[in-house]
């Protein structure tokens, strides 16, 4: 089995292009928020320049597993092959829970960079629908699988935590 550094690592700092995909993946969870579904927002960019983008679905389309990371992995995988996922990066708002890992992980997408921490989201949730949040960071997911997937993150951006606040109840 990898240690979770061979199998997520996390370089020191995110590049300005990552810088500003982190900023639409908030924008789309500023978008999902003001819809009505929980603020996450999350998209992919494939090698060849193609993007995907997705939203929090979990409110309007009745659907507990309708995070952003998950609803665009299913996007994602109809539209790419398994290289392309290999090669593009999900950039996402907050950093995806278990379940979205391992759809990130079982679809092959080779780099994750996400904004706000599980840590510092768990601060401002402590239960959704009455259900308290898990505590498994990504990385530690990733770690027990035999794949390789980039992971940059958390990075610090005061949007990525003001599109939660007066959110959750």
């Amino acid at each position: 089995m990898n240690t979770s550094e061979d199998t997520a690592s996390s370089p020191a700092e995110p590049s300005q292009a990552d810088l500003e995909l982190l900023n639409r993946a908030i924008s789309l969870a500023r978008s999902a928020r003001d819809r009505g579904d929980h603020p996450f927002g999350a998209l992919l960019l494939a090698p060849d320049g193609t993007m995907v983008e997705a939203m929090n679905t979990v409110n309007t389309e009745h659907d507990p597993t309708g995070h952003a990371e998950t609803d665009l992995v299913r996007l994602s995988a109809k539209k790419l092959d398994a290289a392309a996922l290999a090669g593009s990066t999900l950039y996402t708002s907050t950093e995806p829970c278990a379940m979205c890992t391992g759809a990130i992980y079982w679809a092959g997408i080779g780099r994750v960079v996400y904004a706000l921490s599980e840590k510092d989201l768990a601060s401002i949730v402590t239960q959704q629908s009455g259900v308290p949040t898990l505590d498994l960071p990504c990385r530690d997911v990733l770690a027990h699988g035999g794949s390789n997937v980039s992971v940059t993150g958390p990075v610090p951006l005061p949007e990525a935590t003001e599109v939660h606040l007066g959110f959750w109840h």
